[in-house]
């Protein structure tokens, strides 16, 4: 038997072997980037979904998130970066031609928006599936307010192919079966969150919001001003990863487990049958009244908040849990990155090469169990560096050492070139090298970071966020416009629309239970029971 690959330089050698360097090839990645309808003073779209888009509830590449106004494009597993990019300008294009005098907001923090904003809950239709989306963001709005569910972010899906699994966990002596592939996804995971701080340092967006956007409540943030109203953390990467954007006080004691596939669903599914207080007194289907789906901490798995998470398809009506029971993880969900204002679709083809390379890196790192030191650890340094990542000389904690984000950003530059060497050696490319290398530069000069040129252009012109989303969203309606359909033809997404709206309508004539005992038999069949 051959001798286990325990540490990084022995696992990137396995990497690097000809039969598993040429399934890297096959490495997918599919994109869901959320972004809002506004009208042309940047306030919040006041019309429905419109209909043209198809149906929110059965179209495979359009649909809408928290909000009528909040759309949310997906675009489906691919192998070449190039045909994503195309994707995503196809669905942007195909929405433009059908949203009139609408634009779509280019940044993840939304402007003109305060407490006493109308943000309509998104509809899907008479169907109990439907009612039962629709109440558990109703869930979302008692629980946490509308505002924070109308911020915008990218989730960016990977998967490592069945033939790279095979090989890879014959070197690491373990049966390519759910178990053993599961095991190594959690591996990645565990590496992931040890330095998740990367991704907002690099790819944070939002060092800066409307003023309105936290006019209702206290903050304990020292925030600066500049333009008529926008607030800015001098040295911040992404407010919508702080306290002021996805947080939820009831989740902070929640301690999901991600050492393997068994302990993760059974904690995950703890915390969707653990009753929370401070939800106790939001109806839950008493007397008919639905303003929440049940009273525990999460309504369902998708309430967890985290920078990552494991998945599977679910097939129709099974929860994620179950899925991931049955099937054991198929690919893995990055939900931390901004909306890239950039870009005119959110995201650019450097980024998706750069995941690539971090993210084969992770699971390239040895990896232990976690603990809860090293938990703490981890979202003590996210926090920093969300919110003063820029900061000269900020010290962040590695393994309970002192580290400079500086020193350590450099050491991981270092060792994600030789991954990078690997793909670019499978894709018969220099791309991943250069991806890498972009983002190195950041580590040496925090003003070239998303965060920092943002930051420095509404400095520099003295102008609110708000105006500068704006022209963006102006610029890059007209930009997309007038492109060509490049991957899906408007013919294609025509009938995807007419075939969404028809399956909606069979969803909604084969409904024959009440909403009551529909919310019983999906809760009831749960597998904690």
């Amino acid at each position: 038997m051959s001798t286990l690959p325990t540490t990084f330089e022995q696992r990137l050698a396995t990497l690097a072997s000809t039969n598993i360097c040429a399934t890297l090839k096959d490495i997918k990645h599919g994109v869901e980037r959320e972004t809002l309808r506004v009208n042309q003073s940047g306030g919040l779209a006041a019309g429905s979904h419109p209909q043209a888009l198809g149906s929110a509830l059965t179209h495979d590449l359009i649909t809408t998130d928290f909000s009528e106004s909040l759309l949310e494009f997906i675009t489906p597993p691919e192998s070449h970066t190039a045909t994503t990019i195309e994707q995503l300008i196809d669905i942007h294009k195909f929405t433009y031609d059908n949203i009139g005098d609408e634009y779509l907001w280019p940044m993840s923090m939304p402007c003109f928006i305060d407490a006493q904003t109308n943000i309509p809950i998104a509809r899907y239709g008479k169907s109990n599936i439907a009612k039962m989306k629709e109440v558990y963001r109703s869930g979302l709005h008692n629980r946490y307010g509308s505002m924070m569910q109308v911020i915008s972010g990218v989730h960016f899906n990977f998967s490592l192919p069945e033939s790279f699994w095979q090989l890879w966990c014959d070197k690491m002596q373990m049966p390519a079966d759910k178990i053993g592939i599961s095991s190594q996804y959690f591996s990645l995971v565990r590496q992931f969150k040890r330095l998740a701080w990367v991704i907002p340092y690099l790819f944070g967006a939002s060092p800066a919001l409307c003023g309105s956007f936290i006019s209702h409540r206290k903050v304990p943030h020292p925030f600066e001003k500049i333009g008529r109203g926008t607030l800015f953390l001098p040295h911040a990467t992404s407010l919508r990863m702080s306290d002021l954007g996805y947080t939820s006080t009831a989740q902070s004691n929640l301690r999901i487990c991600y050492n393997d596939l068994s302990t993760y669903v059974s904690t995950l599914r703890e915390a969707i049958n653990l009753p929370a207080e401070q939800y106790a007194h939001i109806s839950a289907g008493e007397n008919g009244k639905w303003q929440q789906l049940n009273k525990n901490v999460l309504q369902i798995e998708n309430e967890l908040y985290s920078p990552i998470r494991p998945k599977q398809v679910a097939n129709s009506m099974e929860k994620p849990t179950d899925a991931l029971e049955d099937r054991g993880v198929s690919y893995l969900e990055i939900r931390s990155l901004d909306v890239n204002p950039f870009s005119p679709v959110g995201l650019d083809a450097h980024q998706i090469d750069f995941l690539d390379v971090f993210l084969l890196y992770c699971l390239a790192l040895p990896s232990v169990d976690f603990s809860d030191a090293a938990n703490k650890e981890n979202q003590a340094n996210f926090v920093d560096v969300v919110l003063k990542g820029r900061q000269a000389d900020l010290q962040l904690s590695n393994a309970g050492q002192s580290i400079s984000l500086a020193k350590w950003g450099e050491t991981l530059m270092e060792d994600l070139m030789q991954v990078a060497s690997v793909l670019d050696e499978a894709h018969a490319s220099k791309k991943f090298s250069q991806a890498v290398t972009t983002q190195a530069h950041k580590f040496v000069d925090a003003s070239q970071t998303f965060s920092g040129r943002w930051l420095n252009t509404l400095q520099e012109n003295e102008i609110d966020n708000s105006i500068l989303g704006m022209e963006l969203a102006k610029e890059y309606k007209t930009f997309i416009q007038e492109m060509d359909y490049r991957n899906i033809s408007k013919v294609d997404f025509e009938e995807q629309a007419k075939v969404s709206m028809l399956k909606q309508a069979d969803i909604e004539a084969s409904d024959t239970q009440s909403f009551n005992d529909f919310i019983k038999d999906y809760f009831g069949s749960s597998k904690t029971r």
